[in-house]
């Protein structure tokens, strides 16, 4: 890994968008659909059918998953009045598949905080955008992208074949952007996920004594679950992590250091 080369950022003009947003998660999330899509149909109703069926399932995770609510699956577990054995399906799945990530990252990625309460949190988003994009298939949209707190997944193209822009918001400054990356339409990519503390602070556990040397890194991955994952176990576990991503998964990762400076594979130096 080298330091990369002045940022990039995306193009200031681009196809014309419409586009819906609502909060869930302790995010915001918005979906944009090409203008164009839409021509020949009422837009709002398309708008507001696809925002709709995105709101179902990122509510309904938000529900079963969410440790800031109350009366939620995973709040109950936390207070011990459920055990995962007696979980629900959906919620042992996704233990299942948060602790096969475990074994994948070497133990940077984990399913429990460190007082080994199950927190779900690192995996939940990425299977939300993954479940949104699902429902977006059924409504036969093919255009389409979608953008929760930062986290993108993209499908076809905002116009013409050309792939979405997605901007990676400055840690240190929510202002400027680090850098922009192309996703969808003829790009290699579908997914980004980013981790660190431009959203919500330090929050993410490292894998020795103190903080993260990395403040914030982002993954362009093929499936968001894999991006959103790896963002984690990498501001987690260092540069050890960052070379076991980039050995083992077809990623490209650019990574904030605490000094301000960025290190980035060659998708992020292009």
């Amino acid at each position: 890994m080298q330091p990369t080369s002045e940022p990039q950022t995306p193009a200031p003009t681009g196809p014309a968008l419409s586009a819906r947003t609502f909060h869930c998660m302790g995010t915001v999330i918005s979906l944009s659909l090409p203008a164009g899509a839409l021509s020949g149909t009422p837009r709002e109703r398309v708008l507001d059918n696809a925002t709709a069926a995105v709101g179902r399932v990122f509510a309904g995770l938000d529900r079963t998953f969410s440790l800031y609510r109350p009366q939620s699956e995973a709040s109950r577990m936390a207070r011990g009045e459920v055990t995962l054995r007696g979980a629900s399906a959906a919620m042992r799945a996704r233990y299942a598949d948060a602790a096969g990530w475990r074994l994948l990252t070497g133990g940077t990625f984990t399913p429990e905080r460190p007082d080994g309460v199950p927190d779900l949190s690192g995996i939940i988003k990425g299977y939300a955008l993954r479940q949104a994009g699902a429902a977006l298939g059924g409504l036969q949209l093919e255009d389409w992208c979608l953008n929760a707190g930062g986290d993108v997944l993209v499908c076809g193209s905002p116009g013409s074949g050309a792939p979405w822009q997605a901007g990676i918001v400055h840690p240190q400054d929510r202002r400027r952007l680090v850098s922009g990356f192309s996703l969808g339409g003829s790009a290699r990519f579908a997914a980004l996920a980013t981790s660190g503390t431009a959203e919500r602070g330090d929050h993410i556990w490292t894998a020795g004594a103190g903080r993260s040397e990395f403040c914030q890194v982002s993954v362009a991955a093929a499936d968001i679950v894999a991006a959103d994952v790896l963002a984690t176990a990498i501001v987690a576990g260092g540069r050890t992590m960052l070379d076991r991503a980039t050995d083992c998964w077809d990623v490209e990762v650019l990574a904030v250091l605490r000094s301000g400076d960025l290190l980035g594979t060659p998708g992020f130096r292009a």
